[in-house]
């Protein structure tokens, strides 16, 4: 009787140490449309896009991928396409524990993807969303630069110049505001290093002290943290 209590133990414990884990990140969903193709887990190692994980599809574009995660961080998913065309290929999401859904379509792979599971990448859409529409306001006062006639007024050329950089620098508030408003998020000092990380060093060391513990050592937490302790040394 202990044999058997003892085997059915073991047993278990081979299950479990087999099994997912609370770091293990579940990526699933479908290609609608894909019939034929690679598809490819990637993320960023020391400066290298690598990858994670591949699958060959074929049928009905349905997929899974698993991996142990150290910490959240950003996702590539890449799809290799017999199509002899690169475009549309490569869908970036904010990766983290528990089950992450990413449904799309083959031809419109990285545009219309609706991706479901993952906090940190409602952030990352969230704050996409807004500075958006500041690269859509700086896109129109540029153009309003082509114009001949606007060109040779040099004051016209001035105040658009003018224009476009306070549009720009309302950008950047917004982004180390969003970073700062959401320091609870793994969002914010990704935020620093990737979109602000030419801002005056203070607004992101501020941005690095205000991170919980959880965060600050994170991926980003510790690089933004390293980051800022470089900027300090090369004075």
């Amino acid at each position: 009787m202990k044999k058997i209590i003892l085997l059915l133990v073991l047993s278990i414990a081979i299950i479990s140490c087999g099994g997912d884990t609370e770091n293990t990140m579940t990526v699933t969903g479908t290609v609608k449309g894909l019939k034929k193709g690679a598809l490819y887990l990637q993320k960023i190692e020391d400066s290298t896009l690598t990858i994670i994980d591949s699958l060959e599809i074929e049928g009905d574009g349905k997929f899974l991928f698993k991996t142990e995660l150290e910490s959240p961080e950003i996702f590539y998913l890449y799809l290799k396409k017999e199509d002899n065309n690169d475009l549309n290929d490569r869908i970036t999401f904010f990766g983290e524990p528990g089950i992450i859904s990413i449904n799309t379509a083959w031809n419109t792979f990285d545009v219309n993807a609706e991706i479901e599971g993952s906090e940190s990448h409602k952030k990352l859409e969230e704050y996409q969303q807004v500075m958006s529409k500041f690269n859509t306001k700086n896109l129109e006062i540029v153009q309003t630069a082509f114009d001949p006639e606007v060109q040779k007024d040099s004051l016209a050329m001035d105040s658009i110049q003018q224009l476009s950089d306070k549009n720009v620098l309302r950008g950047y508030l917004y982004a180390l505001n969003f970073a700062l408003n959401n320091k609870d998020s793994y969002i914010a000092p990704y935020i620093a290093l990737t979109e602000v990380a030419d801002a005056n060093p203070k607004y992101l060391d501020s941005i690095s002290n205000s991170l919980p513990e959880n965060v600050a050592n994170s991926k980003y937490g510790k690089a933004l943290r390293t980051y800022l302790d470089e900027l300090k040394s090369a004075k």
